[in-house]
């Protein structure tokens, strides 16, 4: 868990930066940044999305964990968490929830978190959730000055998920093929798309509510290993 640890230190320490900056930023900046931001996360998710070797696996689990969200209605209550958070600690940042769910999306969809994290737990090898530590730190600096306080507060959640995929790689790594971690990385592509699209104000896409897609990959690449496309 040490490299989540680092990751955490790194997102902290960029955001603090981030906060300090965020009155001497001219807006232009701020609104370029994020411009080169939502254009890189869509070609990082493409090219996640397509080392895919299942198309109709991931067809399959975008739509049953996209159903699944909003059955559970996960953007929701991750946005009433945030107003919670919000008011419990007086903060009168209006972007709090934003900043909150833009960097966890940012900081644990991609195939680093994923790739990264089972790598940890399975071998003990950190270099790759090093490696994105260095990446999240940085992007926290633009984050914080244009969001706020909230992308500091995405540590809790990147905390749960990333530091649970190692937990479980630890324990349970041998089970999971290769082809799932591939296929799951893939799926989490394409709501790196989504991110991207909502990062640049194309349209609001709520990435949260399909976040059961990542488990529903596993259940049905389980069930139907020997169908693909």
């Amino acid at each position: 868990m040490i490299g989540t640890v680092v990751n955490i230190l790194a997102i902290i320490v960029g955001s603090s930066l981030g906060l300090m900056l965020n009155k001497s930023l001219p807006e232009r900046f701020i609104k370029t940044f994020f411009q080169v931001i939502g254009l890189f996360t869509i070609y990082l998710g493409i090219s996640m999305a397509l080392e895919t070797t299942h198309v109709l696996h991931m067809v399959m689990a975008l739509i049953s964990g996209a159903i699944l969200g909003e059955t559970m209605r996960i953007q929701q209550g991750v946005e009433k968490l945030g107003d919670i958070l919000k008011r419990k600690f007086k903060i009168g940042n209006e972007k709090f929830t934003e900043g909150l769910v833009t960097a966890f999306l940012l900081y644990c969809i991609g195939s680093l978190t994923i790739i990264g994290a089972i790598e940890a737990g399975l071998t003990g090898d950190q270099n790759l959730i090093y490696i994105k530590s260095l990446m999240d730190g940085v992007s926290s600096i633009a984050l914080a000055s244009a969001l706020g306080v909230g992308v500091m507060f995405s540590v809790v959640p990147l905390l749960i998920f990333q530091g649970g995929i190692t937990l479980l790689a630890m324990q349970f790594g041998d089970f999971f093929p290769a082809v799932m971690i591939t296929e799951m990385s893939a799926v989490g592509g394409i709501l790196l798309v989504g991110l991207g699209v909502s990062i640049l104000d194309i349209k609001k896409i709520n990435v949260l509510n399909m976040l059961p897609a990542l488990i529903t990959i596993l259940i049905l690449l389980w069930l139907f290993p020997e169908i693909g496309i």
